[in-house]
């Protein structure tokens, strides 16, 4: 394969100019976002940092009974930063370091929350069926390395953290699960929330390694609105969207880690559907890079053994619930995504295409009720 495409926007300016362009860009992204005007000096420190920085706002229209709800989310991809073969330690303090970093610049350009890819703080390892010396990764999602890192940055810059890790819960059998913890902009862990749908496809083989969740749906009450966490092969699973709206999230995000030969047509659908179907932000956030691991593995599908996973494509973006979504970071590098919201907009839509009025919701709960018990019928109609 040849040299990855930078982005879908460098091919289309590349290719279109003028009003060609702009109509591209609409029928792509829809209407109601415009750049954001980000800090020179945050600007410069993420050049001189080698990771790209983008912003935009999405608005919502002027109310008279109701002032502005105005949040600044962060989205952030990020490569590893060592060799597979370096020790754990060193692995993870690299990426520690690393995030730390853009963490500073997300708070120089006002962040209010911020949400760091699935797995940041390790290699996405899972490919290799190894369990050694990968579980090594595992940690408390309360006061293990990474929280503790977590909770020093949110103090600092006053800003609330979704930190998606490898959870080794002690308590309980040191079993393992894949966790985004949640830290407040007091810089306190709120509590965490557990990936519902484990992946068998593929080389994501996740399932040997950590169970599903037991957290349920989950919405995160902060300073900066209701917040939940989807976490990366959960996205596929339409009620998993659903839940989170029925328990009242504002901005759902979706911290992922997945390759181009398999997800990408559909990467930049499914959040955006999600937003649009459940009239909530949603926040895409997807790793980059290609990770090289010492022992070849297959992906069970009778192709010759690999080192590698295949090429994360990045492409992190933000879907709004009127349907329109941002242009995505790069494919290729590292990168912040700062999106200024008006969480007004979300009661504004609900008004406008009554989606959850006309929901049935309790059609179908009857119905799904039905479908699990174990002398469920389906319902055809035979001519």
């Amino acid at each position: 394969m040849g040299e990855e495409i930078f982005s879908l926007e460098s091919l289309l300016e590349k290719n279109l100019q003028g009003r060609d362009l702009d109509e591209a860009k609409r029928i792509l992204y829809g209407s109601g976002f415009s750049a954001l005007t980000l800090p020179e000096t945050a600007s410069r420190e993420a050049t001189d940092l080698d990771f790209e920085l983008k912003g935009y706002k999405i608005s919502a229209q002027a109310e008279e009974t109701r002032p502005p709800r105005i949040v600044r989310i962060g989205l952030v991809q990020n490569k590893i930063h060592l060799p597979t073969t370096a020790s754990i330690v060193e692995q993870r303090e690299a990426l520690h370091q690393r995030i730390s970093q853009i963490t500073k610049v997300a708070a120089d350009c006002g962040v209010n929350v911020i949400c760091y890819q699935e797995a940041w703080n390790m290699p996405f390892a899972f490919c290799t069926r190894e369990k050694h010396p990968w579980c090594q990764f595992a940690e408390s999602a309360e006061d293990g390395p990474s929280a503790k890192l977590c909770c020093q940055l949110a103090e600092r810059y006053n800003m609330v953290i979704l930190s998606p890790i490898l959870e080794r819960d002690s308590l309980h059998g040191d079993t393992i699960f894949n966790t985004t913890t949640v830290i407040s902009n007091h810089g306190k862990v709120i509590g965490k929330t557990r990936k519902n749908h484990i992946p068998r496809v593929g080389a994501f083989n996740e399932s040997t390694y950590y169970m599903e969740g037991d957290t349920g749906h989950r919405v995160f009450e902060t300073d900066f609105g209701k917040i939940a966490i989807n976490i990366c092969y959960g996205r596929h699973h339409p009620l998993n969207w659903l839940m989170y709206g029925v328990n009242g999230a504002e901005i759902v995000f979706n911290p992922s880690a997945t390759v181009g030969a398999l997800s990408e047509p559909m990467w930049s659908i499914e959040a955006r559907n999600a937003a649009i179907a459940n009239t909530y932000f949603t926040a895409g956030i997807n790793r980059v890079g290609t990770e090289s691991y010492p022992n070849e593995f297959t992906d069970g599908d009778g192709k010759p053994a690999h080192h590698d996973f295949g090429h994360f494509y990045g492409s992190s973006y933000v879907a709004a619930p009127n349907g329109g979504r941002t242009p995505g970071l790069s494919r290729v590098n590292e990168g912040l995504l700062v999106v200024e919201l008006d969480l007004n907009l979300i009661r504004q839509i609900k008004d406008k295409w009554g989606f959850q009025m006309t929901a049935r919701l309790d059609m179908y709960a009857k119905e799904l009720a039905n479908a699990v018990s174990s002398d469920f019928k389906p319902s055809i109609i035979k001519g």
